[in-house]
Formats: C-alpha cells, sequence, structure tokens
C-alpha cells in the first residue's frame, strides 16, 4: 500500500510519548512492505537535522518547520474561534501545501493520522480510506487541567477542552474509523456517540532495549521519570515532594529520590533543594537511572493513555508505585504487577513495601517485567494495528475519484 502517514511531533528520535508510538508503526509498516510519507512538524534547526534519521524506515518524508513564537500567536488567533486554539499550534501552512501536493500527485491507497491536532490538514479528503488515531482524547485532558489552574487561567482551559470535545466528535465521523491508546480512552471515545467506527491498539515497549541488568540497586533511591516541561510531570512531583516525600524522609532519612527528565522548569529546579533530592534535568541515557533505583513513583493525578514510563520501568524488572489514573492506561494488575495508590499516606507506604522488603521487590520486579512481554510488546500492538488497517479498508467503499477538500 501507498500510506501517506501524519503525526503531530516529528517521529525520529523516538525519545518521549509523542513520537514512541507513531515511530513504532511507521517502522513496522515499512518492514511489512509499504510505502510510508511521513508529514510532520519540526520546530528547530537541531530537530529537524535529527528528525531525518527517520529516512530507513520510510519512503520519503516532508518536514514543516515552524517556530514558537508564531504557533503561539497561532493560538491566540483562534481563542475567538470553535476551532481549538491547540490546533493552530500544531498548523503550517508550508506542510499543508506539501500535503496538498502529495495528494494531488499520487495515488493513495491509505491515510493515516496520529493525534486529532493534526487531523486538519487531512479532514476533508474523500475518496481514500483514513483512519483517526487520536491516541488519547485530548479534550479530556484539557478539562482535567482546569481542575488545577488557579481562576481565570481554569477557564480558558475549560473552554479548550470543550472545543476540543466539539473538534474530537466533528473529526470522528469525517474518518473511516478512529482509534484510541486505551480501553479506558476507547470507551470515551464511543462515549460520544458519533456513530464512528472504532477499536484501539495499545503502546507497546522495547523490552530488548529497556531490559534488566544484573538487579543491583540502591534500596535507598527511588526515581521519578519523564519530561519536566509537561504539566502533568510537574504537578505530580510537586505534590509528591510536598505531601509524600516528609513522610518518607521521616522514617528513612538516608532515602534520595531522583527526578530524571529534560527542561525542567525553574519551579522544578527548586525541587533540588530539598534533602535528598536531584533534579538532573536531561540525560543521555535514563535507564542507569531506573535501573539503579529500588522502584520508580509514578503517582500521576492528570494521566491520559498510557505512560510509557511505567512501561519502561516494568520491562527493566523496576517496580512502580502509581496512582488510579496511571494504571489505567497499563495493561497489568494491581498488586500482581504494580502498586496503586492515591493518598500521600498511601503511597509512602507502598515505596516503604518495596523498599524494606526485598523479597516483595523481586516478585513485582519478575512480575512487572514478564506482565511487559506478554501484553505490551510492539509487535502483538502492531498485529492488532494490521487488523485494524484491514477492517478500515474492506468497509471503505471503493472509490475511482479522489476529492481533495480544502484544509483548515
Amino acid at each position: 500500500m501507498n500510506i501517506l502517514y501524519l503525526c503531530h511531533r516529528f517521529p525520529f528520535p523516538p525519545k518521549r510519548g509523542g513520537k514512541i508510538r507513531p515511530f513504532n508503526m511507521i517502522r513496522h509498516l515499512g518492514e511489512a512492505g509499504h510505502r510510508v510519507t511521513v508529514c510532520s512538524l519540526a520546530r528547530s534547526p537541531a530537530e529537524a537535522e535529527e528528525g531525518r534519521g527517520i529516512a530507513p524506515h520510510c519512503a520519503a518524508f516532508e518536514m514543516g518547520m515552524v517556530r514558537e513564537p508564531l504557533q503561539y500567536a497561532r493560538m491566540v488567533a483562534r481563542l475567538p474561534l470553535t476551532t481549538p486554539s491547540s490546533m493552530g499550534y500544531f498548523y503550517s501552512p508550508d506542510l499543508a501545501r506539501r500535503v496538498r501536493q502529495l495528494l494531488q500527485a499520487q495515488r493513495w491507497d491509505l491515510i493515516f493520522v496520529h493525534c486529532s491536532s493534526v487531523a486538519q490538514y487531512v479532514a476533508d479528503v474523500q475518496g481514500i480510506p483514513k483512519i483517526l488515531d487520536f491516541g488519547d482524547m485530548d479534550s479530556q485532558k484539557w478539562l482535567e487541567y482546569a481542575h488545577y489552574k488557579p481562576f481565570p487561567l481554569s477557564l480558558g482551559y475549560t473552554l479548550e477542552g470543550r472545543k476540543m470535545l466539539a473538534a474530537e466528535k466533528r473529526l470522528a465521523r469525517r474518518f473511516d474509523l478512529c482509534t484510541a491508546t486505551t480501553r479506558a480512552e476507547w470507551e470515551t471515545l464511543n462515549s460520544y456517540g458519533t456513530g464512528a467506527a472504532t477499536d484501539w491498539f495499545p503502546n507497546g515497549v522495547d523490552a530488548a532495549f529497556f531490559s534488566p541488568t544484573d538487579g543491583a540497586y540502591d534500596a535507598d533511591t527511588i526515581s521519578f521519570i519523564g519530561r519536566m516541561d509537561y504539566y502533568p510531570n510537574q504537578e505530580c512531583m510537586a505534590r509528591f515532594c510536598q505531601q509524600v516525600w516528609p513522610l518518607l524522609k521521616q522514617r528513612r532519612p538516608t532515602m534520595k529520590l531522583l527526578i530524571v527528565g529534560a527542561d525542567p522548569s525553574p519551579a522544578m529546579r527548586a525541587l533540588g533543594a530539598l534533602d535528598g533530592v536531584t533534579v538532573t534535568g536531561s540525560v543521555p541515557d535514563v535507564r542507569p537511572y531506573i535501573r539503579g533505583s529500588a522502584l520508580m513513583v509514578a503517582p500521576l493525578a492528570i494521566a491520559r493513555g498510557t505512560q510509557n514510563k511505567i512501561l519502561e520501568a516494568m520491562a527493566m524488572g523496576v517496580p512502580v508505585v502509581t496512582s488510579t489514573a496511571a494504571a489505567g492506561g497499563v495493561d497489568a494488575e494491581a498488586e500482581q504487577h504494580f502498586l496503586v495508590a492515591d493518598s500521600p499516606p498511601d503511597i509512602a507506604a507502598a515505596v516503604l513495601r518495596i523498599v524494606e522488603q526485598p523479597g516483595e521487590r523481586a516478585r513485582l520486579a519478575a512480575a512487572g517485567r514478564e506482565r511487559m512481554l506478554s501484553h505490551h510488546a510492539w509487535s502483538r500492538s502492531m498485529q492488532r494495528l494490521d487488523a485494524i488497517i484491514e477492517r478500515c479498508r474492506q468497509a471503505s467503499a471503493p472509490q475511482v475519484v479522489q476529492r481533495i477538500g480544502s484544509i483548515a
């Protein structure tokens, strides 16, 4: 098949959540013999240069260069409109032009879009089977943000969430099939009542890359891994350090917390002043930090879809203490494969249970790794993707005329 693939962040190198899922799809489709043309955005010359590494995994790629100040201006321009502001952030006239040219120049067997924010480039295209992989339902994330932001910012997030919800419903009706990352996100999509055909396929984890080592770890060290310019991660660590860390230090004064992730905000860097807390910023490889920890904490309050950090830690045989919200994106069972806790005392108790009981840590380490191998392997997820694509192509009535509609 000749596949046009659009995604909101250029999918190479696959070092963050928004890039990992599309990269693995593109690589799989290319290895399966399909001709894949990737269209996405780059925000700096460095990102563009790195992104060229996608070349061995696809037939061709188109990169729309954008600049942050202009993208923020496009967001502001959409404030009085029904179009979500976040769609302005992911819009590039240059990329839109290139997509139009590709659609006019070639015959396409499938259009695949990852993330609703870039569905705008092909929403009005007809005559070609189209799949929209929402991944996460972004509207619900914006609406959740509103609960954590002060007034009047909370109103802005509520407005954006409502506009995105309307856009998600509208877009679902314009694609032949829509997918999500987890069963919970799929159920949310179905609750919209759009009548669109839907399905879901999970994120996987590279269990060979994220593998256990010799088992050596520091029983007094725990870690958190994630981009620290991302609000859900910031909220999680600020709350953890304020409410949970004092309880842990009271019980074990020698305990250490590693907060590992790129671009920490000033507020996140300030957490490094707390006794026993280290904020690393960007590191070449997160694996030594996770493997050297007794466990990884991920008690996120705001968590849509799958937290790749949880999959990666479990694949490395490192136990995880997470929240109910984040656990919903992982195909694993609480108590058996990881520990789930929400209140500060319960989170502290779960951490201490692993730190102070080596046997319990070993049990969770082995069970978590095994669960990743059996339920979050990319090969199994891509088998589901293949079936979804075939379902879409069979359901799409053959059409000999491709009508290219306007691009928002």
